[in-house]
């Protein structure tokens, strides 16, 4: 699939498109009159565009400052002024975030409605094809619904006079669509065994199921959440499994592991992401740190003995931090001292607590306080570096949107909800996990019957938080469990860099505001409002 998303074709359908209402974002005329809709390539070019639209790198990180793992500590992007209780309609997130996702649906309308036209076309093909486009369009009215709630939706392509009437339609409704289409769907997909190796990466009809049980968890719907992970767990939809090393998981030389049930695909020189220049230690290679870990992120992390480092008997000790912590710290966040992994093999020390570094070219990644290049919270970044990306960052590394660790965790807060966590489910879900992530204490792996539901309760919530840290995700757990109102709205914290009288010592950071009869939900976009009436406005705003 990384050939397959890069093509001429779809450069010049870009090109093609100009900007009108976002609901009608682009004419079509230009590329679905007859000398377009001409040969099977062309018309997949436009599904491949599509692809292209569901979701993108940038998203992907930011969308993490948005909760309370990462903070934003040079500059004032979108996603800092939506932390800090600042946003307003006009807030460019809200309005990109909306655009991006009818551009998208604009795409796969335009395919669907003259895929037909092509003759010739291998029926086969063109069936899978047709699914591919409406799973793209469920995944994106879901994106819309999940963030905005009531949002305008439609089957078809609409015109622009129409677009400036339309109203929106209730959140629920908008989801039964996505849950019907995927249902639909599911069996018109192949299994990735099914798929060609030229063809992988295609959406497939265990991305169907597993995206559906997203939608599921969203909703804490635990029975359904259930019933759908079930049978990828009995791999009736291909066969998923935990990838061997969880580190090695985020490496470009295990992409389309078995872990990977759908992810966003890149081709390095051709199609590429430069995140981690803002990310990653200056030493090696960045121009500026942005975005950094959380105290609170950190010390999430349990220590090997499976008890968090708040526990009495866990044996944390502040003058060694990071020792005997879970593995998945370590794959995911740099702290002081850090053993940084060149992609000649070496190993390069990262040092981070002032004055430490025992040179000038290690003194960059130090901790120099609020407004500097170096980090803003004492950490950086580490999982979904790329060793081997072009000028040092720039990376074709693919960035997985749902994997098979998830779907265990979606089961396993379903069944303890449900009241049915025992030890086969234990076994099956957070103990595989943690036997991946490196945990070898019998008390870190065992289930212990005398645990209650609020007890595992909270121990799921922290697993997720480890496991899925930095994909995208967490913003979305915090506000299904309703404790966004908690966790984003109060003052957050980097390393013990900071003035010992304040905080203990902990880097105090700028206060995050979260509204709960607001923010739960984003606004509709000024923009779109000043343009159509009909769509009202959240509470709130």
């Amino acid at each position: 699939m990384k050939k397959i998303l890069i093509s001429m074709h779809v450069c010049l359908i870009a090109g093609l498109f100009t900007s009108c209402n976002d609901l009608d974002q682009y004419p079509t005329n230009k590329y679905t009159d007859e000398t377009y809709w001409t040969s099977a390539d062309k018309a997949l070019s436009v599904l491949n565009m599509a692809y292209s639209q569901m979701y993108n790198n940038d998203y992907f990180f930011n969308t993490e400052s948005l909760s309370d793992n990462l903070y934003e500590g040079r500059g004032s992007s979108d996603e800092k002024i939506i932390s800090s209780g600042q946003a307003d309609p006009a807030t460019g997130r809200f309005a990109n975030e909306w655009r991006n996702c009818y551009e998208g649906i604009k795409t796969c309308h335009a395919f669907l409605e003259n895929v037909d036209r092509v003759a010739g076309m291998d029926e086969a093909l063109k069936s899978r094809a047709k699914a591919e486009a409406r799973f793209i369009r469920a995944f994106l009215f879901f994106r819309l619904a999940n963030w905005y709630g009531d949002v305008p939706f439609f089957q078809q392509d609409i015109t622009l006079s129409e677009s400036k009437v339309i109203a929106r339609t209730p959140q629920a409704e908008v989801i039964a669509f996505v849950r019907s289409e995927l249902d639909e769907i599911r069996d018109l997909l192949p299994t990735k065994e099914e798929y060609a190796d030229a063809d992988k990466g295609r959406i497939t009809s265990g991305a169907a199921v597993a995206f559906k049980a997203r939608t599921y968890l969203y909703a804490n719907d635990w029975e359904n959440v259930v019933s759908s992970c079930e049978p990828l767990i009995r791999a009736v939809y291909g066969n998923y499994s935990l990838f061997r090393d969880y580190e090695g998981l985020f490496m470009p030389e295990n992409e389309y592991n078995d872990e990977v049930i759908l992810d966003l695909a890149y081709v390095p020189s051709l199609r590429t992401w430069g995140n981690y220049f803002d990310l990653a230690p200056l030493s090696v290679g960045a121009r500026v740190n942005a975005m950094s870990p959380t105290q609170e992120l950190v010390d999430d992390y349990l220590m090997l003995n499976g008890r968090p480092v708040t526990d009495p008997l866990s044996g944390y000790d502040e003058n060694a931090p990071y020792i005997n912590r879970d593995p998945r710290l370590t794959a995911t966040v740099v702290y002081h001292e850090f053993p940084w992994k060149l992609a000649n093999g070496q190993i390069q020390t990262i040092y981070i607590k002032p004055g430490s570094a025992p040179d000038q070219t290690g003194q960059v990644d130090e901790y120099r306080g609020p407004g500097s290049n170096s980090t803003g919270t004492g950490y950086y970044l580490r999982k979904y570096y790329d060793p081997t990306a072009l000028a040092g960052i720039t990376s074709g590394l693919n960035l997985i949107l749902i994997r098979y660790a998830d779907i265990l965790l979606m089961y396993a807060e379903a069944k303890n909800e449900l009241g049915q966590m025992d030890e086969t489910v234990w076994n099956t879900t957070i103990r595989a996990l943690r036997q991946r992530a490196g945990f070898t204490d019998p008390e870190a792996l065992n289930f212990n019957n005398a645990w209650t539901q609020s007890d595992l309760r909270t121990l799921i919530h922290r697993e997720r938080r480890t496991e899925l840290a930095i994909e995208s995700l967490r913003i979305h757990d915090i506000r299904r469990w309703k404790t966004a109102e908690n966790v984003l709205n109060t003052i957050p914290h980097g390393a013990k860099y900071g003035e010992a009288s304040i905080d203990n010592g902990y880097i105090r950071l700028d206060r995050r505001n979260f509204n709960k009869d607001r923010d739960y939900l984003w606004p509709v976009p000024q923009s779109q409002v000043d343009i159509n009436r009909n769509l009202g406005q959240n509470p709130g705003y």
